[in-house]
């Protein structure tokens, strides 16, 4: 499969001038949308709610601390409201790599098209 990158902007919902503007790697893997510790601070005061245990690729266990409420857009899609999960990254080839998982995605109505590497758009939700 090849890589689908995709332009991702994560406000805090109630500062939203405090906001993010960031590239995610699109992820069907991973649940929700991944930002590294290191940028929590720019998007202001917002709440912790857990903290979780996340396995990565390579089967090593990472924690993982939700906060929220953030506004989330993926470009050309539904802009929603979740949560966003912050963990321990180090920047690699010029700088980190957002995660974008497959709850958001579904939320914002995108899905993934395997064949020509990129997201389009789900014009319906599904009730089945």
């Amino acid at each position: 499969m090849g890589r689908i990158v995709t332009p991702v902007t994560v406000a805090n919902a109630l500062h939203p001038s405090k906001e993010i503007l960031c590239e995610a790697l699109v992820d069907t893997g991973t649940t929700g949308l991944v930002l590294p510790k290191a940028w929590k601070r720019r998007l202001g005061p917002l709440t912790m709610t857990r903290t979780v245990q996340m396995e990565t690729a390579d089967r090593r266990l990472v924690e993982g601390e939700i906060y929220g409420p953030v506004k989330i857009r993926i470009e050309g899609f539904d802009t929603i409201y979740n949560e966003v999960t912050f963990m321990e990254m180090r920047p690699g080839n010029g700088g980190y790599e957002p995660l974008l998982g497959y709850v958001i995605l579904e939320q914002s109505r995108a899905a993934v098209d395997m064949l020509g590497h990129r997201l389009v758009e789900v014009k319906h939700f599904d009730l089945k």
